[in-house]
C-alpha cells in the first residue's frame, strides 16, 4: 500500500521540472493524478507515460490563471474521482528583470501565473475539499520570499509573487484549519529543471558551480525530485498535523 493510496491529486505544471516529479512519485505512491500545464501535448506524453509505468492519471489543459479554465478542471476531477485530495500548485514562471528593468506587463504576467493561479486554485478547490472533510493543499514559493540577493535570479516580480504565495499560504492554514484542510509551502533553492538546462547548463553539477559559496551542501544545486518529495511529505499523512509550514529545500542556502 503505497503513501497516497486512495487520494486524487490535482498538480499543476505538471508537463515538466518538479510538477511532472511530483506527478511521477504521487502515481508510484498510490494517487490518481489529474496532472496539469499549458502545454498540452508535452503533458499528454508525460501522463501516458506514467499510466505505462502503472499510475493511475489523466491530462487536463490549465491556464492557471484563468477561472474558468480553473473550474474546468476541477469540475473534470469531481466527474472522474468524486473528490480531491490534494492540490500542488506548482505551476510557475520567471523574468529576470528587476524593479527598474521591468515593465508593467512583465510585472502582471508573473503574478498572474504564481500568485493568482495560486489563489485561483485554492478557491476551486476548497470546496471541495470542505465536503469531503479533509485536504492538504501544497503552495510552490520560494526561498526567494525569504532572503534577497540572488536568491530571486534578479527577478523583482517573481520575488513579490513568491512572497505573496508565502503569506497567502498562512492565511489558507488559519482560515481553514478547522475543516481538517491543511496548507503548507515548499521553498526550492537552487534547482536542476527543464528549465534550466534550456537556459544552455546541461548537469545538475554544473549549476551547483554557480551557488558555491551561496548553499553549503554538494552539489550546491538540487534536482526536481528533491522538491517531489517535499511534496509528497506534505500530501501524505506523515503530515497530517503539519500546517502552515514553510519547508524549505535549499541545501542550507538560508542558513548564510
Amino acid at each position: 500500500m503505497g503513501r497516497l493510496t486512495g487520494k486524487v491529486a490535482i498538480i499543476t505544471g505538471a508537463a515538466s521540472g518538479m510538477g511532472l516529479a511530483g506527478a511521477q512519485i504521487f502515481a508510484k505512491e498510490g494517487a490518481q493524478i489529474v496532472a496539469t500545464d499549458i502545454v498540452e501535448d508535452a503533458l499528454q506524453v508525460k501522463v501516458e507515460e506514467i499510466i505505462n509505468n502503472g499510475g493511475e492519471a489523466i491530462a487536463l489543459k490549465l491556464d492557471v490563471s484563468s477561472q474558468e479554465s480553473w473550474l474546468n478542471v476541477v469540475q473534470t476531477t469531481i466527474e472522474k474521482y468524486g473528490k480531491i485530495d490534494i492540490l500542488v500548485n506548482n505551476a510557475g514562471i520567471h523574468m529576470a528583470k528587476g524593479i527598474l528593468e521591468a515593465e508593467l506587463d512583465d510585472w502582471n504576467k508573473v503574478m498572474a501565473i504564481n500568485t493568482t493561479g495560486v489563489w485561483l486554485g485554492m478557491k476551486s478547490v476548497i470546496p471541495y475539499m470542505q465536503q469531503n472533510g479533509k485536504g492538504s493543499i501544497i503552495n510552490t514559493s520560494s526561498i526567494a520570499a525569504i532572503v534577497g540577493g540572488v536568491a530571486d535570479a534578479q527577478g523583482a516580480a517573481y520575488s513579490a509573487s513568491k512572497g505573496a504565495v508565502r503569506a497567502l499560504t498562512k492565511h489558507g492554514a488559519q482560515w481553514f484549519g478547522k475543516d481538517n484542510i491543511r496548507v503548507n509551502s515548499v521553498h526550492p533553492g537552487a534547482i536542476f529543471t527543464g528549465m534550466v538546462e534550456k537556459a544552455g547548463i546541461k548537469t545538475q553539477e554544473e549549476m551547483g558551480e554557480n551557488y558555491k559559496g551561496l548553499t553549503p551542501l554538494p552539489p550546491y544545486a538540487g534536482e526536481s525530485l528533491d522538491i517531489a518529495n517535499a511534496y509528497l511529505y506534505l500530501a501524505s499523512d506523515e503530515s497530517k498535523f503539519v500546517n502552515g509550514i514553510e519547508l524549505v529545500v535549499d541545501g542550507g542556502w538560508i542558513s548564510n
